[in-house]
């Protein structure tokens, strides 16, 4: 087999490094982030009304590092977890979650009561566990539970999850690269897994490149992008109702044409930020 190198390359925008330190401090429960979402974000459009201070003392805490503090700018986690209403206590999935950027944050808006679980393939940690070595290292995160799992078994339960997200990689359930390590994915099989592990109420979070309209999947594998609209189609597909988005990460000069990781537009690119619920009655 051809080295894995094609598709390290594919998935940098996720990995990010990072210092050994402390862990990050919880967040004060006074403001939950469900309370600061506005009127906007209940009928699934629009932008984030208040960001949640709990998150941004998480943010703030000098034990991060400077390569995650780097990040934030780029990638908005404060809006983008405050649309999603994670909060103390919690149990969250980073599914596919690299380097553990955000496992890191979660660490510490779900704080001790919490648990973050973060799950990575075969390929992802390969490519991750440089930056995922330090990240955890002598407990340094000592609720995130770091999980190396088949896409097809990812071990997550029935009605475990509070929440769970997957950033800028839902679209590689539709890339198919064999030769560089990435067989095809049963992405229908995915999802229901994640359906199933949430609890009733339970929330998924999405962020992903924006690809051409009408273009569907079809330009996961070469642009690393997914269509919005085809997006919104296929998860609600698995019982999972669209509730809230954000226009936080969007970039209308984008032309959607070129990759993801093309120097023109690498970390600028148009992205969706969608929250989905599981039925509360399921």
């Amino acid at each position: 087999m051809r080295t894995l190198s094609l598709l390290f390359a594919s998935l940098s925008s996720i990995i990010i490094g990072c210092s050994r330190s402390e862990p990050p401090a919880a967040p004060s429960p006074a403001t939950s982030a469900a309370e600061s979402i506005g009127p906007a974000q209940a009928s699934g459009s629009g932008d984030v009304a208040t960001k949640d201070p709990g998150i941004a003392a998480v943010l703030a805490n000098p034990a991060r590092s400077e390569a995650d503090r780097g990040r934030d700018a780029r990638d908005q986690p404060e809006a983008v977890l405050t649309l999603a209403g994670f909060g103390p206590g919690m149990t969250i999935a980073d599914i596919f979650g690299g380097g553990g950027y955000y496992s890191e944050i979660l660490s510490g808006v779900v704080g001790v009561e919490g648990k973050v679980v973060l799950i990575n393939n075969a390929a992802y940690d390969a490519y991750a566990k440089k930056g995922l070595e330090p990240r955890l290292a002598d407990g340094r995160l000592p609720n995130v539970e770091y999980n190396i799992v088949p896409n097809d078994a990812m071990q997550l339960g029935d009605s475990t999850l509070d929440g769970a997200m997957i950033v800028m990689s839902y679209h590689d359930l539709y890339v198919v690269d064999p030769e560089n390590g990435w067989p095809a994915i049963d992405a229908g099989q995915f999802l229901d897994q994640i359906a199933t592990a949430l609890k009733p109420g339970g929330v998924l979070l999405i962020v992903d490149h924006s690809a051409r309209e009408g273009s569907g999947n079809s330009d996961a594998n070469s642009l690393h992008r997914i269509e919005e609209s085809f997006a919104r189609a296929d998860i609600s597909s698995h019982g999972l109702e669209l509730i809230s988005s954000s226009d936080v990460l969007r970039n209308p000069d984008d032309p959607r044409d070129k990759g993801a990781l093309d120097e023109s537009i690498r970390g600028k690119t148009d992205r969706f930020v969608h929250v989905y619920r599981k039925n509360p009655d399921a």
